[in-house]
């Protein structure tokens, strides 16, 4: 009987964890294991105009005029942080959605102060990560 405490302790620990922790919180803690099985890049460390892979879920796509161009962007967001994908000259891209799983890859710079990559190669990820 002695052996099974623990074990118990650990699953009501989980348990509460959950009732505690916001969803929010819960899916940034999926988000940034998926990095690892990616390969990817935690956007939180992406800086210096060099080129990252990251992976998350967008969160906002936007058509947004750029130089009387149209240019989508969305906003992808990996648990760490943000990273704005631009795709300049396109109106739309099949699978650009919200909540869609994204794996992109690309020159990642600064601008107002917001991390962003023009025209990244992506992959689109089914829901889960997987």
């Amino acid at each position: 009987m002695g052996s099974q405490e623990p074990h118990k302790q650990g699953g009501f620990r989980s348990f509460f964890r959950r009732l505690t922790t916001s969803q929010e919180e819960l899916e940034a803690d999926e988000l940034q294991q998926d990095l690892d099985r990616h390969g990817a890049t935690p956007i939180v460390s992406c800086a210096g105009r060099r080129r990252f892979c990251v992976t998350g879920t967008l969160r906002t796509v936007t058509l947004r005029p750029r130089g009387g161009a149209p240019a989508l962007e969305a906003e992808l967001y990996d648990g760490s942080d943000v990273v704005e994908l631009i795709w300049l000259g396109r109106r739309k891209i099949a699978g650009i959605e919200p909540g869609r799983m994204v794996l992109a890859e690309g020159l990642v710079s600064v601008q107002d102060g917001r991390k962003v990559m023009f025209n990244p190669r992506y992959e689109l990820r089914p829901a889960g990560g997987a």
